[in-house]
């Protein structure tokens, strides 16, 4: 495939930007559905003459339908959609881009899906789409998940499509609560993943950011204390990537502490840690649940992140080395690259 795209890309280089804004019209309109044209136009940020033409050869070639509430994918779009998935990849060379991300920062797998998650929402569902698919070819019967809160991971949920048949797999929230919006914090998050693999779960009821009496008290519950041995015990963790001044206000911090925070050179946060872009942590929280220290001896560390706005986030948590997996878009991912001391 690789010597038939590079003769492509000689002999015919505009087959390559149709063939891929084709691939983004009908991702767009499956992750979408339903959708009018003029609103998919929007989302893709195009003129929506071209969009109109576009899906115009999509619904001839019955890849889509059009109805009264707007446009859907059919069964051979959807399985059209599937092969070109690898296609689109090899078109931009996002196993090399895979490969470079995987050698920057020590990871075992990256796995980069095409567009950019700041610039079209169908790219933020696919990279969902491909996070959620990777995790339930990893969980065995009996494995124990734990995961964070955001809301990456609560795209990862929806994701999730009830199970064909039910597994033996506990679900667990990594870490205490955020003082945040109920859909986004980890607890619901693990219900709903649990939900959606026909799994059980367990819930960690506790504020963030405690003082240490309190959280050497709460430690002590013996409700807490057994999710705490299941969450010690995860032989997976799913987690995503916040950037730190966004992470500092959720959590409630003051606007003097976040510039404290920010001026120490923090630029991302995964498990209440603070990253500069070196990895080193330069602050944390005090929160029940994973700690840092823990998490190489967890059987599998899965990094989860979008967008090319993420790229200093991602840069100095994945600097921790302390993942195993990074699943990103081309829009974050490339943006890494450029970040590279060696492209500097």
């Amino acid at each position: 495939m690789d010597k038939i795209i590079a003769l492509q890309k000689k002999i015919a280089p505009e087959m390559s930007s149709i063939i891929l804004f084709r691939y983004r019209v009908l991702r767009s309109i499956y992750h979408l559905q339903p959708i009018g044209r003029r609103a998919l136009a929007e989302q893709l940020n195009d003129q929506e003459r071209r969009v109109r033409n576009e899906v115009e050869f999509l619904r001839e070639h019955e890849w889509v339908t059009m109805g009264n509430q707007g446009m859907q994918v059919t069964p051979a779009g959807e399985a059209l959609l599937e092969e070109l998935e690898e296609y689109t990849r090899q078109l931009q060379g996002l196993t090399f881009l895979e490969e470079e991300i995987a050698s920057l920062y020590g990871l075992g797998k990256v796995i980069v899906v095409t567009g950019d998650s700041d610039e079209d929402e169908a790219v933020k569902k696919e990279l969902a789409r491909v996070t959620a698919a990777y995790l339930k070819s990893r969980l065995t019967c009996g494995a124990i998940l734990a995961v964070t809160g955001g809301t990456t991971l609560a795209e990862v949920a929806s994701a999730i499509h009830p199970a064909d048949r039910r597994c033996e797999v506990t679900v667990v929230p990594a870490r205490g609560g955020l003082g945040e919006e109920v859909e986004i914090q980890a607890n619901t998050i693990a219900a709903a993943i649990a939900k959606g693999l026909g799994a059980s779960y367990r819930l960690l009821h506790v504020p963030d950011a405690l003082g240490p009496e309190a959280l050497q008290t709460i430690q002590g519950e013996p409700k807490i204390k057994e999710v705490l041995a299941l969450l010690h015990r995860a032989d997976i963790v799913l987690h995503g990537i916040g950037a730190a001044q966004e992470m500092a206000r959720r959590r409630g911090m003051s606007p003097g502490e976040v510039a404290e925070i920010v001026a120490k050179g923090a630029a991302g946060e995964a498990f209440g840690y603070y990253f500069d872009i070196e990895g080193r942590v330069v602050y944390s929280t005090s929160s029940v649940g994973l700690q840092l220290e823990e998490l190489p001896q967890i059987g599998e560390v899965i990094a989860v992140g979008g967008g090319r706005s993420k790229a200093p986030a991602a840069a100095a948590v994945l600097a921790c080395k302390m993942q195993d997996v990074f699943i990103t878009d081309e829009g974050l991912a490339r943006e890494l690259t450029r970040m590279s001391p060696s492209r500097q």
